[in-house]
């Protein structure tokens, strides 16, 4: 009787497994300390002390960790009401009348004091420290907790809502530790990802797993109020690591840990470049706001089969009233094909040739509307309520 196929491997692995070992039993003792001769003895305090000293991302965590801080935030927050009593009961007549109340009783406000907490990493010598804007907005104390026990008041340099971004500077001469920075953009799918930070307020938590993707963007995940192309990683994200690094395996820091996906598919992180980090936070310290050029169109990406008549491109679905893309003379069904003379193949990458020219400066735009192509050129306007 044949044996089948994903049994007849079972058995060749099964077979070939004690043929390895009995072959590194006989090998030479400079292969001891060989990945495959670890793998064989595990209980080998040799190996253990191999395995230790092999550990890249003990090696990572510990040339970025001292950097990464804790922020814990305050907030004062007014809510209505008198004696605890929602003012909308106060305001009801017959709530009053029950109750013997004056009808002429004003409902009192009340303060309570809100905390939160989250991560971050000081990316500059004079204690400059990156970390999500839903961190520290509308906070009015901060206070950064480091690694080796200092307690330091923060302050607010800038925060930018549409990219998830703020700067924040520590009141002190230092010295500060610092995070070196990767380049996200030469990250591969499938590279290990570390994630550096305090979940559920556990300092100084790590955990690992690869990168899932890249360029994630953040409309596809329901986030409309951000504009973010982000990584996607299997490392653990919790509800404290916002504002975290994201590390590489040599402990760079190639993304800023953001938010995690709940419920169905839970398990889903999502960083933001450090690429796009930089340029946030240098316009940050800068000027204290962010520049976010836009031309006023809605993009799909062009697919086989759905009646553009085009192979690859990004098809301009809507364009809004007196915007540049319409003072330009780009028309709604018009397939958008290069950019500054670079091919585009999907909508993030129209959105990045956007922000690469900034506010007031020039786009040229290779277009083919139903067969004939065209040459158009583009000014970006700073984004607005209107666009």
């Amino acid at each position: 009787m044949p044996v089948p196929r994903h049994l007849a491997s079972g058995r060749k692995r099964l077979l070939l497994l004690p043929l390895l070992l009995a072959g590194l039993s006989r090998a030479p003792a400079a292969l001891a300390s060989t990945p495959a001769a670890i793998a064989a003895s595990p209980s080998s305090p040799a190996v253990a002390a191999a395995l230790g000293r092999q550990s890249f991302v003990a090696a990572a965590v510990r040339r970025t960790s001292p950097a990464v801080v804790t922020i814990d935030t305050e907030r004062t927050v007014t809510v209505s009401g008198q004696r605890g009593v929602p003012s909308s009961m106060l305001n009801d007549p017959l709530f009053r009348q029950f109750f013997g109340l004056p009808q002429n009783l004003q409902p009192r406000p009340s303060q309570r004091t809100e905390r939160g907490q989250g991560s971050g990493f000081i990316f500059q010598p004079d204690g400059l420290i990156l970390t999500n804007a839903h961190v520290v907005e509308r906070t009015d104390k901060v206070t950064v907790g480091l690694q080796d026990g200092r307690r330091v008041a923060g302050t607010v340099v800038g925060l930018d809502r549409l990219t998830d971004l703020a700067v924040v500077r520590l009141e002190g001469s230092g010295p500060w530790p610092v995070a070196p920075l990767g380049n996200s953009d030469r990250l591969e799918v499938g590279e290990w990802a570390i994630a550096v930070g305090n979940p559920y307020g556990l300092d100084n938590t790590v955990t690992m797993g690869i990168i899932s993707n890249l360029n994630r963007n953040a409309a596809k995940l329901g986030i409309t109020d951000r504009r973010l192309d982000l990584i996607q990683t299997d490392a653990a994200i919790n509800p404290g690591n916002s504002g975290g690094p994201l590390l590489n395996a040599d402990g760079e820091v190639v993304g800023i840990n953001t938010l995690v996906r709940t419920g169905p598919g839970a398990g889903l992180g999502f960083a933001i470049p450090i690429n796009r980090a930089r340029d946030i936070a240098r316009q940050l310290v800068a000027s204290g706001r962010v520049s976010h050029p836009v031309i006023g169109i809605g993009l799909d990406a062009v697919r086989p089969g759905d009646g553009t008549g085009v192979d690859r491109g990004v098809r301009v679905a809507s364009v809004a009233a007196n915007s540049p893309a319409q003072r330009a003379g780009l028309r709604q069904g018009d397939v958008v094909v290069a950019a500054n003379g670079q091919p585009m193949l999907e909508p993030s990458q129209l959105v990045a040739a956007v922000e690469r020219v900034g506010v007031g400066g020039r786009l040229s735009l290779s277009v083919n509307r139903q067969g004939s192509l065209l040459n158009l050129d583009v000014v970006p306007a700073q984004l607005s309520g209107s666009l």
